[in-house]
């Protein structure tokens, strides 16, 4: 008997055939998402009444996929020619989209109050979304004081900002040395600039052809999943945008140049410790709920899976055969996120005799608070404790020279399928109809994020209510 879920999923799968307004361009060496060859098809749809869902078609084998994916990713001459032809008659403009941090301690609260206003964070049904604001301001108040602390111990801001701007600055000169000539612009989404900041100048700037790489490796609908909703709802309402060719680059973990460039700085890394044989190399990336995976069909479980097999791949090509572990970081309140917990795994493997670790942060390709403080301090020290004698951390990418030269080989192999927006009415209304049946679903995800979320603020608020009665 068909499910609920399954209709809705076989609704979204019919809405494929719609006109397209964007064009979500894959790395061609792995035929991901919104590929004509592909298995596996990731429609954004606007929803009136939900946050909008990003439901694959079809799971796809990604073991099957990495062992098939050899060759590298390549880009012909001829294709040159033709981005150098569309640059002579084109502005061409890059946004790059990232999370954002605060600058300052004064800026914590309000940035918190950003995050947890999102409704791609916290999802809540339209019966509840008016408490979508109060709900985000009553936790940005609450965990406000014990976030200062964190920033305050790197510095007293995020240095995020800072190592995209210079990010964007290495980009330009790597496209520049391809002959492509393009404006690069930031867009943050819980601090500035803000998307909405770097799409105002974008217009300024009178650009007529947009790259868009969110500086996420894997897809997940809480990182560049939110990224892309708030610009396909400015695409959608701002004609300025109408018929500009714009190409979404969704992920790109699978590339060469991304593995290569992964692969040197834990083999770097590796080298430093006295016996790199014994190092168990341990993967930590950012995690989300499970409910995400499990019922809103978010791919990001899978493709950071699929990105560990494909740089333990190319780091056994070099000879190292380390061991190795996967687990999930910076999880907010009781509800069940992505297994196993790094802070759960780390005293394992010391009860397990693990002498020697090398940490990689994996879903991160800018040193921020989740490296610098989390995993350089938080998880250093309770290595330390479990028992864990030799401690390494991989930096994260920054502007390592590997992987900014593929960011901008990745930029032009986008620009030739670069396809106008059209409007549409079918394509803005898509999944309305088969909602019904999703209701269920959606309730029981929801009702219980909420409520958890409650229950973690409950003994804080009771706490200050009787502080106020004595």
């Amino acid at each position: 008997m068909e499910t609920m879920q399954s209709r809705f999923l076989r609704h979204k799968v019919s809405s494929l055939s719609l006109p397209k307004r964007i064009t979500k361009f894959p790395c061609p060496r792995v035929n991901t998402f919104a590929s004509h060859q592909s298995e596996t098809k990731l429609k954004l749809c606007k929803n009136d009444d939900f946050a909008p869902l990003y439901l694959p078609s079809k799971r796809r084998n990604f073991t099957t996929r990495a062992l098939a994916s050899t060759d590298a990713c390549t880009f012909d001459e001829n294709a040159l020619g033709l981005v150098h032809s569309i640059t002579k008659q084109e502005k061409i403009g890059v946004l790059l989209l990232n999370l954002g941090g605060p600058n300052t301690l004064n800026d914590v609260q309000p940035f918190l109050y950003n995050l947890f206003a999102d409704p791609d964070i916290i999802r809540l049904p339209r019966l509840f979304r008016f408490l979508q604001k109060p709900l985000a301001k009553l936790i940005s108040v609450i965990r406000a004081p014990k976030s200062k602390e964190g920033y305050a111990s790197i510095g007293g801001g995020s240095p995020l900002l800072r190592i995209t701007n210079e990010q964007g600055e290495a980009l330009k000169k790597a496209l520049e040395e391809k002959k492509l000539h393009a404006n690069i612009y930031v867009g943050m989404r819980y601090w500035h600039p803000f998307t909405e900041e770097a799409i105002d100048q974008i217009k300024k700037d009178q650009i007529t052809k947009l790259v868009i790489l969110p500086l996420y490796p894997q897809f997940s609908i809480s990182t560049s999943g939110s990224s892309i909703r708030v610009l396909n709802n400015i695409f959608r309402e701002d004609g300025y945008f109408e018929g500009m060719p714009i190409s979404i680059i969704e992920s790109w973990y699978q590339r060469d140049g991304y593995i290569n460039s992964m692969a040197d700085l834990i083999q770097t890394e590796l080298l430093t410790f006295s016996n790199p044989n014994e190092v168990e190399i341990f993967f930590s990336a950012h995690g989300v709920p499970q409910s995400y995976v499990e019922e809103a069909g978010d791919p990001y479980k899978d493709q950071m899976e699929d990105c560990i097999y494909l740089i333990m791949k190319e780091l056994k090509s070099r000879g190292v055969n380390n061991n190795h572990t996967l687990a999930y970081q910076s999880r907010v309140g009781p509800v069940q996120w992505l297994k196993p917990y790094t802070d759960e795994v780390i005293p394992n493997l010391g009860k397990n005799g693990v002498k020697s670790l090398l940490a990689v942060p994996i879903s991160f390709v800018s040193e921020h608070i989740e490296t610098l403080e989390e995993i350089d301090m938080e998880y250093k020290e309770l290595a330390l404790e479990s028992g864990i004698q030799n401690w390494g951390r991989v930096p994260a990418l920054n502007c390592t020279q590997s992987f900014i030269s593929d960011l901008a080989e990745l930029v032009v192999e986008a620009l030739p399928s670069a396809t106008a927006i059209a409007k549409s009415k079918n394509a803005e209304d898509c999944g309305e109809s088969g909602e019904s049946d999703f209701v269920g679903y959606l309730v029981k995800m929801v009702f219980g994020s909420f409520f958890a979320f409650l229950l973690l603020l409950f003994p804080k608020i009771l706490s200050a209510f009787k502080s106020s009665l004595l």
